[in-house]
């Protein structure tokens, strides 16, 4: 398996942040980095060159900073500076990684708008897990979140999510959330007892058996399992506020629709509570 991590660096501030906690990761499990730097805008425009070859070198300028914080933490690095349209290499990049980690200038509800749809494109588009890193700090927080709602995709997102926990130290938070039946109705109305109790019931089962073995694979990994009603995205940026991590799966599309993510992810995605993992 290939042991690379990319990282997508920018101008932006929350870059550091992400290259921070890929070298956090690479570290530790021993792997190596790539930092990628695409100037995008790139039309053929006459006398377009020039400030095509000067943005090109700040590019590489900005990964040259990047690359001896890396190489300071005695992580093998390499840099490559791309032009075209960004969301496509890093797409095209992803194939060939294990990893990928792009930042996010989004600091939280109340401090500017939701992220926008180029990391959404990147994280529904890539061939590996994207990893998206908000520009918020984060110590102190602690846990791994996971989303779990039974699918395959799902699956794999507990995978990843449990060999975090395990790497990281941390308790690994299973949440499964259940949405009562929506029916056009009166706001007063309430759902029969029986209904609620077997609709919690029955997303119980579905957590336990997506949590099996997870226990024989990781003997000191501590496992917390919440159920909760509500709204799926919600409730699990609501819970992954106070973690270090949060994982979704997201599951594959087709060519035309692979820039689509799963109605959950895309929310979770553009209202980041902590650094988020998305996994296909």
């Amino acid at each position: 398996m290939n042991d690379t991590i990319i990282v997508a660096v920018t101008a932006a501030p929350v870059t550091a942040r992400a290259v921070e906690w890929a070298v956090a990761r690479a570290v530790e499990r021993r792997q190596r980095i790539e930092l990628v730097s695409v100037v995008g805008g790139v039309v053929g425009a006459v006398g377009e060159a020039d400030v095509l070859s000067e943005a090109m070198e700040r590019a590489r300028s900005t990964l040259q900073e990047h690359e001896a914080v890396v190489a300071a933490a005695g992580v093998p690095v390499t840099i490559r500076v791309d032009s075209g349209n960004p969301v496509a290499h890093l797409i095209a990049a992803s194939a060939g990684a294990a990893l990928m980690v792009i930042g996010s200038d989004y600091r939280g509800p109340g401090n500017g708008r939701p992220r926008g749809a180029h990391g959404v494109r990147i994280a529904a588009g890539a061939r590996c897990p994207v990893v998206v890193v908000p520009d918020v700090d984060r110590t102190g927080c602690r846990g791994v979140v996971v989303g779990v709602d039974g699918s395959e995709v799902s699956e794999k997102a507990v995978r990843f999510a449990a060999a975090e926990a395990d790497r990281l130290r941390e308790p690994l938070i299973a949440v499964s959330v259940w949405t009562p039946l929506h029916a056009p109705r009166n706001d007063l109305a309430v759902y029969p007892e029986l209904y609620l109790t077997n609709m919690a019931a029955a997303t119980e089962e579905i957590l336990a058996l997506a949590m099996a073995g997870i226990a024989a694979d990781y003997p000191d990994l501590e496992v917390q399992r919440r159920v909760e009603r509500g709204y799926p995205a919600q409730v699990l940026n609501e819970i992954a506020t106070t973690a270090r991590l949060a994982v979704v799966g997201t599951h594959g599309r087709g060519a035309v629709a692979r820039f689509l993510l799963g109605s959950i992810s895309q929310e979770v995605l553009t209202r980041l509570a902590t650094v988020t993992a998305v996994v296909r």
